[in-house]
């Protein structure tokens, strides 16, 4: 449904809507099942989520990740986008990918040598790459220390903006700030803040957002769009999608 025409779906709802969810899934079938998946899945659907991304820091695999989407793909109409922790992180079944660099890495594989691997796939698949510049945010969490990444530090939001400004410049469509998923700190509403007024490409957010006030700090602050990962995973066992709603229609109504 979605094929080829993702960005084009993203950058029209970025332009006219105050601001986009989207719900990270993490593939590893390790700790839960393609049911448990599929209540995050539908709970966020019904919730009014724009987009599903599907990746993880640690454990993924072809197979695993290919399951995941069809799952997904069962439970919903909305894009489903890979949000890749590695070269095997990729499946033909989804309707994009985030092409993505970590910028603030300390090692020049997940920079670039990586997408020189993966681009061929991509390519073969003709799959649509949405190129996404990735900055992580102290304290990092578990994607700063796989990535092995120079955390920027949380008093230094200039050092954020000059990295997502190189980002824009080099022609990046957008840019993820992101303290690490279930961080326990968010990243700095002011560091959003001064980001977002120092470029012209939308700015993700994601990271440690567990409240609707959280979330709509950022869009205050300029954020384009909010990402939800292990929130989901802990509020939807319990029966708490409502929760989830209201975190969605608050950024999606609020006036600016």
């Amino acid at each position: 449904m979605y094929k080829g025409r993702v960005w084009k779906y993203l950058k029209t709802k970025i332009e006219t809507e105050t601001a986009l969810h989207m719900s990270l899934i993490d593939p590893d079938l390790t700790f839960q099942t393609i049911k448990s998946i599929q209540r995050i899945v539908k709970y966020a659907h019904d919730a009014g989520t724009d987009a599903f991304m599907v990746g993880g820091s640690t454990i993924a695999d072809q197979i695993s990740i290919d399951k995941v989407v069809l799952a997904i793909k069962e439970k919903t109409d909305r894009p489903v986008i890979i949000f890749p922790g590695n070269v095997n992180a990729f499946s033909n079944n989804a309707d994009a990918t985030f092409f993505m660099s970590l910028l603030n890495s300390n090692n020049l594989y997940w920079i670039i040598r990586s997408h020189v691997l993966g681009a061929p796939i991509l390519k073969l698949w003709n799959l649509e790459p949405i190129s996404l510049a990735y900055i992580i945010i102290e304290p990092g969490a578990t994607a700063g220390f796989i990535g092995e990444a120079h955390l920027i530090p949380r008093n230094k939001p200039k050092i954020a903006a000059a990295y997502a400004l190189a980002a824009q410049y080099i022609g990046f469509k957008m840019v993820y700030l992101e303290a690490g998923s279930g961080a326990n700190e968010t990243v700095p509403v002011e560091m959003v803040k001064m980001v977002a007024n120092f470029v012209d490409i939308p700015v993700f957010v994601g990271g440690g957002i567990n409240t609707k006030e959280q979330a709509v700090a950022f869009v205050k602050a300029g954020a384009k769009l909010i990402v939800q990962g292990t929130y989901l995973e802990k509020i939807v066992p319990k029966d708490k999608g409502a929760e989830l709603a209201e975190i969605i229609k608050a950024i999606k109504t609020m006036n600016l």
